[in-house]
C-alpha cells in the first residue's frame, strides 16, 4: 500500500480527534448531526454508537408488540415527515426503518462509529478540549484496538433517558434456571409459544408484551406492584387512500399533524396541571369503563386495576387490548408482593410458588441516572456526580453547570407526558447547533471559545420549573414513577406545554453563559441570537386550509378516476 508514485498518503491522522463528538446514534443524535451539518461549516463530526445500528431505543427494544404511544404523524422530524405509516401508532420495526432512512438520506453513516461505547469524558482545562475514552466491541473491531481516546472541542450527549435497563432487586433472580430476559434485551431466537410465562412489571412495555404473548403462550402471569391508568388507543391501519393524500398533497399532511399537535397540547391541563378538571375526570371514567367492558368475565380484578392517584402522575398507558388479554382464562394478574425467585419460578410473600419456563423483566430503565454509566469530569476535574448530587439538572435540559462546551439532548426535565419528544429534540438541536457554530467559527479563525451556563442562571431556571412541578400531577405522593427521585424531586419531566418550550428555546441569550477563550470577543456582550422554531400547532393559515380542501378534491378525483 506504500511506495506507489502519486498515491494518496494514508494515515488517518484525524482518527482520534474531532471538532464535535455526539454520543449516541438514535433519533436525538441523528437530529443533532443534521442540524450541525445544516447550520455550520463543520464537517468534522463523530457519532459514537455502542450498538451496531442506528435507532437508539427503537433498535434496542425488539419485544413482541413494541410500538409508539404517540401518533406516527407526530413521530417524525418536521423536516423529514413520513407520510406512509402503516398504522396510526407505528410499531418498532417501522420506526427503526424510518430512522435508518433518515441516516441514509442525510449521509450520516460516514460519521458514525458503531460498536463504540463511551466510558469516560474529561474536560482538559489547559487545552480547552474534551478527552473522550471509548471501548470497542465487536469481534473484528476489537482486534485493532480495544480502547482509545478521542479529543473534541464540543461534546454532545444524545444517550437519552431510556437506554440502560433497570433490573429489580429480587432475591434469587439470578438463580432461575429457565429463560430470563429483560424487555429491552429481548432474545429473538427464543420460542415462547406454548410456554409458561411470568412478566414482572405492569407498565407500558408490559402491557404491550402481555397483549401479544397472551395469543400464544399456555400460561401468563403479570406481577403488578401498583395499577396504572390505561386508556383506549383507538389504533387503526392507515388506508391506501389516506397514504396517497398524505404523500402527494402535503397541505393535508401538515393539517393532520397540526391538528394532532394541538390535541396533544390540549390534554396537557388534564394530564399534568389539573387532575380535577372535567377532562381529567372524563379520561379516568373512560379508562374505568374500558377496563370493565374488556374485563367483563373477571369483575374481581376491577378494584385491583383502578389507581388511587391522579392520571398523569405516572406514564399513561395507551392500549386497546391489554384488559382483553387479562380477561383470557390462561392469563392471571398477581398483586401479591414477590418474596423471591427460585430455580423454577416465583414465590409470593404468602409462600405461594408458581413455576415458569420464561420470566420477563419489564421494569423499565435507569431513567433518573442521566449519562450512566459514563463517567464525566468537567471544569477543574469536577465530577458530574458532584454537580448532580441532589438530582440531575440542566439549563433547559441542554447545558450543565461546570461542563464547558457540552450539550445534552433529551436531558433532565425535558421528557413529556402528553406530546411527542421529537418536538423537544428539534428545539434542543437548533439551540445547541447555534452554540456549536460559534465554537467552530472561532476555531476556523485560529481562536478558542469556551461556553458554559452561569451557575446562577441554571439555579434560577431550575428553581422555577421545580416550583411548577411541585404543583403538577407528577408530584402526586400516592405514586412512584420513573419521573422522579426517591425524595420526590422530579428530574425527568417538563412542566409546561411543548410549544412553550419551543418558544423559550427559540433564541440564545449569550449573557446566560460564561465565556472564555481567545475568541470570546465575538460572543461577549452579543445580543441574543434568534433561531426561531418550527410552528406546527394550530391555527393553520387560511391559505393552507384552502389548499388542503382543493388538494383533497383533486386527489380523490384523480384516485377514483385511475381505479
Amino acid at each position: 500500500m506504500t511506495g506507489i508514485p502519486g498515491s494518496r498518503p494514508v494515515g488517518n491522522q484525524g482518527y482520534t480527534s474531532s471538532t464535535v463528538v455526539i454520543i449516541g446514534a438514535g433519533i436525538s443524535g441523528l437530529c443533532m448531526a443534521i442540524e450541525i451539518l445544516n447550520r455550520s461549516q463543520c464537517r468534522n463530526i463523530l457519532l459514537l454508537e455502542k450498538g451496531s445500528q442506528v435507532g437508539g431505543t427503537w433498535n434496542d427494544n425488539k419485544y413482541p408488540g413494541c410500538a409508539c404511544d404517540v401518533w406516527g404523524a407526530l413521530y417524525s422530524f418536521s423536516f423529514e415527515q413520513k407520510s406512509d405509516w402503516a398504522r396510526e401508532y407505528p410499531g418498532q420495526e417501522e420506526i427503526r426503518d424510518y430512522v435508518i432512512h433518515v441516516a441514509e438520506k442525510y449521509g450520516l453513516y460516514k460519521y458514525i462509529r458503531f460498536n463504540t461505547a463511551v466510558q469516560e469524558a474529561r474536560w482538559d482545562n489547559d487545552h480547552r478540549q474534551w478527552k473522550v475514552n471509548v471501548a470497542v466491541s465487536g469481534y473484528k473491531d476489537s482486534q485493532f484496538h480495544e480502547s482509545y481516546q478521542i479529543t473534541t472541542d464540543f461534546l454532545v450527549s444524545a444517550v437519552g433517558q431510556l437506554n440502560i435497563p433497570s433490573w429489580p432487586s429480587i432475591p434469587g433472580l439470578d438463580d432461575f434456571t429457565g429463560k430470563l430476559m429483560h424487555s429491552a434485551r429481548w432474545d429473538l431466537t427464543y420460542d415462547f409459544i406454548g410456554k409458561r410465562v411470568a412478566i414482572i412489571g405492569n407498565g407500558a412495555t408490559s402491557a404491550q408484551i402481555t397483549s401479544e404473548l397472551a395469543k400464544s403462550v399456555s400460561q401468563l402471569t403479570v406481577y403488578q406492584r401498583t395499577p396504572n391508568w390505561v386508556i383506549p388507543r383507538h389504533d387503526a391501519s392507515i388506508s391506501p387512500v389516506q397514504k396517497f393524500l398524505l404523500s402527494y398533497v402535503p397541505p393535508i399532511r401538515w393539517c393532520k399533524r397540526a391538528i394532532q399537535m394541538q390535541y396533544r397540547e390540549a390534554i396537557h391541563e388534564a394530564t399534568v396541571r389539573k387532575s380535577d378538571s372535567w377532562l381529567a375526570r372524563y379520561m379516568r371514567k373512560m379508562a374505568v369503563d374500558a377496563m370493565q367492558t374488556q374485563l367483563r368475565d373477571k369483575p374481581g380484578l376491577w378494584a385491583k386495576l383502578v389507581p388511587n392517584y391522579s392520571s398523569g402522575c405516572k406514564r399513561i398507558i395507551l392500549s386497546d387490548d391489554y384488559f382483553a388479554a387479562l380477561n383470557r382464562d390462561h392469563v392471571h394478574l398477581e398483586t401479591r408482593p414477590i418474596q423471591r425467585v427460585t430455580g423454577y419460578g416465583i414465590e409470593t410473600a404468602d409462600g405461594d410458588l408458581r413455576e415458569y419456563d420464561l420470566i420477563i423483566v419489564a421494569t423499565g430503565f435507569r431513567s433518573v441516572e442521566f449519562m450512566y454509566p459514563i463517567q464525566v469530569y468537567g471544569q477543574n476535574g469536577r465530577p458530574l456526580s458532584e454537580v448532580w448530587k441532589d438530582g440531575a439538572s440542566a439549563y433547559y435540559g441542554v447545558t450543565v453547570e461546570d461542563l464547558p462546551n457540552f450539550g445534552m439532548l433529551y436531558g433532565p426535565n425535558t421528557n413529556l407526558g402528553h406530546n411527542s419528544i421529537i418536538v423537544m429534540i428539534e428545539a434542543q438541536s437548533r439551540y445547541l447547533s447555534t452554540l456549536i457554530a460559534e465554537v467552530v467559527r472561532a476555531k476556523a479563525h485560529g481562536n478558542s471559545l469556551v461556553l458554559q451556563p452561569r451557575p446562577d442562571v441554571v439555579a434560577t431556571f431550575n428553581d422555577r420549573i421545580q416550583a411548577e412541578l411541585r404543583e403538577s400531577t407528577f408530584a402526586d405522593p400516592n405514586c412512584h414513577s420513573w419521573y422522579k427521585l426517591e425524595n420526590g424531586r422530579i428530574t425527568n419531566n417538563w412542566p409546561g406545554l411543548a410549544v412553550r418550550y419551543q418558544r423559550e428555546m427559540s433564541r440564545v441569550r449569550w449573557e446566560d453563559y460564561l465565556v472564555e477563550g481567545t475568541g470570546k470577543s465575538r460572543v461577549q456582550g452579543k445580543k441574543a441570537t434568534h433561531i426561531g422554531r418550527v410552528q406546527e400547532e394550530l391555527p393553520v393559515r387560511t391559505t393552507t386550509l384552502v389548499l388542503s380542501a382543493l388538494g383533497v378534491a383533486f386527489a380523490v378525483s384523480a384516485y377514483y378516476l385511475e381505479f
